[in-house]
């Protein structure tokens, strides 16, 4: 391998250990992964095997795990009365040999965010992520960060935001991570959002614009206009207006607009084929939140396409993505219909 042949072992006879600068650690949910010092990174496969690995079972009578300031994990031997930073059950692992895909597809429905990024150096790139204190973007933002970015949580509640930033730097207590606040419902605070990330003087390399409501109640937000359009589209269009200079500086760069196969369920022309702009922000008596949710994930895929046709020849691409039918997250939320038909499917769906 070539990690073996740079640190000079490639001749070693056992092939469980470890060259110089490595150390094997193990996460919160027992999986096994490999600090190198020397580089300052960390993988999930063995620098001299390749092979992955979890621990087996659970921790040895006596022993119990803590969490220190820095959000590494740590082991108490209650019974010797010491503590290590090295996970006892390290003596009894397990490999983990996942089959490959036969097919050309790499990935699949049960592919995860940290399968994709696989073997990704992301350091120096800086990401800002929508809606990240939850959900996907919470899982989006949590494997960009753990593979070297700069990550910048936009949320709309910071007290959450800030709980989901301690909660990515147990898993990693050097990554790169801050919450930011972003209230898409306010124009006004879309516009300090990009003033305060300007004011950083730092690049952008990825922008997800990931936050959405869905199966919301009518109401008008601060700027006179329904809330669902507004949040799921009209703050995110705005957003990107804002930012595309930094973008533009920061090329290669990429725009990632969560959007929905539900998009393809509603119209936002009239009978003449003109846009109907009544629609996309309608009044109360011609609301109805699942059209409401359609249109603005129609908007958005417009938008992206539209985006990446002005965009690219200036090192900008734009993608708009379908996450997957029915995840199960806390968009559901706004009515208990919803949550029970999310309930219902969630046997059948990606699982966070």
């Amino acid at each position: 391998m070539a990690a073996l042949k740079y640190a000079g072992l490639e001749d070693t006879d056992s092939e469980e250990e470890l060259p110089p600068g490595w150390e094997e650690r193990t996460t919160k949910d027992g999986w096994v992964y490999y600090a190198n010092h020397l580089e300052e990174k960390t993988q999930w496969e063995h620098p001299k095997s390749g092979k992955r690995k979890r621990v087996a079972g659970g921790l040895p009578y006596g022993w119990e795990q803590e969490t220190d300031e820095n959000g590494q994990v740590y082991f108490v031997d209650h019974i010797n009365k010491r503590t290590t930073y090295l996970d006892p059950r390290l003596a009894f692992t397990v490999e983990d040999n996942p089959v490959k895909p036969t097919t050309r597809q790499k990935y699949d429905g049960n592919s995860t965010a940290m399968e994709i990024l696989q073997g990704r150096d992301l350091s120096g790139k800086v990401v800002i992520i929508t809606g990240a204190n939850s959900g996907i973007g919470f899982e989006t933002a949590k494997s960009l960060a753990l593979h070297g970015a700069h990550v910048i949580l936009a949320c709309r509640n910071t007290s959450r935001g800030n709980d989901a930033v301690q909660r990515i730097l147990v898993e990693w207590h050097k990554a790169k991570v801050e919450a930011m606040t972003l209230d898409l419902t306010s124009l006004q605070s879309v516009q300090h959002f990009a003033e305060a990330f300007k004011s950083k003087n730092v690049p952008l390399h990825i922008l997800i614009c990931n936050a959405a409501v869905f199966g919301a109640p009518w109401c008008l937000t601060e700027d006179g206009l329904e809330s669902t359009f507004q949040v799921n589209h009209l703050g995110h269009f705005y957003l990107v207006q804002l930012l595309e200079d930094v973008l533009r500086r920061s090329s290669p760069a990429r725009v990632v607009v969560v959007s929905s196969e539900s998009h393809r369920f509603t119209e936002i022309k009239d009978s003449s084929g003109k846009l109907d702009f009544s629609l996309l922000s309608p009044s109360k008596k011609e609301y109805w939140a699942m059209l409401a949710y359609n249109r603005s994930k129609l908007c958005n895929i417009l938008f992206s396409n539209e985006l990446n046709r002005r965009l690219s020849p200036h090192g900008v691409t734009s993608n708009s993505v379908h996450p997957g039918n029915m995840i199960y997250s806390s968009i559901h939320r706004n009515w208990w219909v919803y949550t029970l038909l999310f309930t219902l499917a969630r046997p059948f769906t990606k699982s966070m």
